[in-house]
């Protein structure tokens, strides 16, 4: 079992990581995207993975600061991100999906919703640009419990999705719900536990929260990998159709231009740095092997792509899409 303190194992190291995380909200206002960024206007990019159709769906973007990656020195990241032509603060996607398959709506994820400002919250905006009702999703499920992945679940205290069962790994629950584990948190950490538990208790009060435990089948053709070391329940969630797959990362990775090419290095949010490190490896390897397709939660949207071996790094290949209306 985690010690409640794992997330931050001491004061400062919580007070650093609180501090950056609170300041996203703030940085997202205030830095302005470079007037060389794209603009996304649709919020939603559909393609079909076999029978199953999938939708990414752009919650927005957060700024993050370089400074929360560790495991490198400030002036090699500098420099990693120089190579990909990126400086200062990045303005990173948000990403979810949706999944169609059989007579299921699956989402994954939910968004931040109203917990980090203005450059976020646009999940109920992209689906409904996409086609699709908050009322007609029957499951939800969840990487882990931070709050930039289920702050959509609701508008203050209001169920957004009225119809659907959220899942989620039972460590990831039993660790973010727990009031115990949240007073003996060091205070600087204690946020994270109360957004989560914001975001959750009323889908646990109207008893619409089923936990699961290792490799577990959701719907047909979508079933749970744990790859607990992000949070104490971080999960995969694998979607399979006629042969081809793709796999929803959640916070794997942050920083595509840094941790593709050197995924050894880490990043302060991490619950458990050494393991998140690990699974980083070892989801990196085969994915590259195997040759199927991946969705992480914080690489440009639509964030959907393949990884090509090279060196001691990876390559992002991200999937072709083309305009329909014409």
């Amino acid at each position: 079992m985690l010690n409640p303190t794992a997330f931050a194992r001491t004061a400062v190291a919580a007070a650093l990581v609180t501090s950056l995380w609170a300041g996203v909200t703030t940085a997202s206002a205030q830095t302005p995207p470079p007037p060389t960024l794209a603009k996304a206007q649709a919020g939603y990019v559909r393609m079909m993975l076999g029978d199953a159709e999938v939708t990414a769906l752009s919650d927005g973007s957060v700024v993050l600061q370089s400074s929360i990656l560790t495991g490198a020195k400030p002036e090699h990241v500098a420099d990693l991100l120089k190579q990909a032509h990126q400086t200062g603060p990045l303005h990173t996607s948000v990403n979810a999906y949706l999944i169609k398959v059989g007579s299921k709506l699956v989402l994954v994820d939910a968004g931040a919703g109203s917990f980090f400002g203005p450059t976020l919250n646009k999940l109920q905006t992209s689906m409904k640009a996409a086609g699709y009702a908050p009322d007609q999703v029957t499951d939800i499920v969840i990487t882990h419990l931070h709050a930039d992945h289920v702050g959509g679940l609701v508008n203050g205290d209001a169920i957004q999705f009225p119809n659907a069962t959220v899942h989620a790994d039972k460590a990831e629950l039993d660790h973010w719900l727990d009031a115990a584990k949240t007073e003996a948190a060091p205070k600087e950490a204690q946020g994270f536990f109360k957004m989560a538990q914001a975001a959750l208790n009323p889908y646990v009060k109207a008893g619409k929260v089923k936990p699961f435990t290792g490799a577990t089948e959701i719907v047909p053709g979508v079933r749970t990998q744990p790859t607990h070391g992000h949070t104490p329940g971080h999960s995969f969630y694998v979607l399979e159709s006629q042969g081809q797959k793709l796999v929803f990362w959640g916070d794997l990775m942050h920083f595509e231009e840094v941790q593709f090419p050197e995924p050894e290095i880490t990043v302060a949010f991490d619950v458990d740095s050494k393991a998140a490190k690990a699974q980083r490896l070892t989801a990196f390897a085969d994915a590259a092997k195997q040759g199927y397709l991946v969705a992480p939660s914080h690489v440009t949207f639509p964030g959907i792509g393949h990884l090509r071996k090279q060196g001691n790094g990876y390559v992002w290949l991200p999937v072709r899409y083309v305009n329909d209306n014409y």
